[in-house]
């Protein structure tokens, strides 16, 4: 069975299924847990296949799944079972939270690279460094080396060769959104490195 006909059912149930769906939306609307909870467990794996594929990213994917349902809950009284089933109403959050992941993942991003570039700016030139500064940048490549190889090599270009993100993966043939990922997790890892050597 192709990915577009169970899409098609989920969204659209067969007939014997549309009773057991305006009793999860009357639920759903009457804050009954259970009834949310069978909404979960039926929508949910759509849910994160929508932005697994969409973000490239499994973590990110469970983040949005968790957002959606949250949106779902609190925004109960918003869905209007005459305006369309609940399936399509959950694919319509969906989207609205992927959309809200990869604007996020932007902002972070280019945080990151105005950071990396005022860092360079602001750095003093080698014969005025501090022996503060000197240990500070052999803890941080010693804590770099410590990283999954393509996340090492992904943050090496960003920082050391001062390639964006689209210029890294041209360089390495990686995705986009894979050289997108490494850069995130590595930055988590060094920081909380970082952070526990304080």
């Amino acid at each position: 069975m192709s990915s577009i006909m169970r899409t098609s059912e989920r969204l659209f149930p067969p007939i014997e299924e549309t009773a057991l769906e305006e009793d999860l939306a009357r639920g759903l609307v009457d804050s009954d847990e259970q009834a949310f909870a069978t909404v979960y467990r039926r929508w949910s794996s759509l849910v994160h296949t929508m932005a697994a594929r969409s973000l490239g990213d499994a973590r990110e994917a469970e983040d949005v799944t968790q957002q959606v349902f949250l949106a779902a809950w609190r925004g109960r009284a918003g869905f209007h079972p005459e305006r369309g089933p609940l399936g399509a109403w959950l694919v319509g959050i969906t989207r609205r939270k992927i959309v809200d992941a990869l604007a996020a993942r932007t902002r972070r991003l280019r945080l990151v690279e105005a950071a990396g570039r005022a860092a360079d700016a602001a750095a003093p030139q080698p014969q005025s460094t501090s022996t503060d500064q000197v240990l500070d940048r052999v803890l941080l490549a010693a804590e770099l080396s410590r990283l999954p190889r393509r996340q090492q090599e992904v943050l090496r270009l960003a920082f050391f060769d001062d390639l964006t993100q689209a210029q890294i993966s041209e360089r390495t043939g990686l995705p986009l959104g894979t050289v997108k990922s490494h850069a995130r997790r590595g930055l988590f890892q060094l920081r909380r490195k970082i952070e526990e050597g304080r």
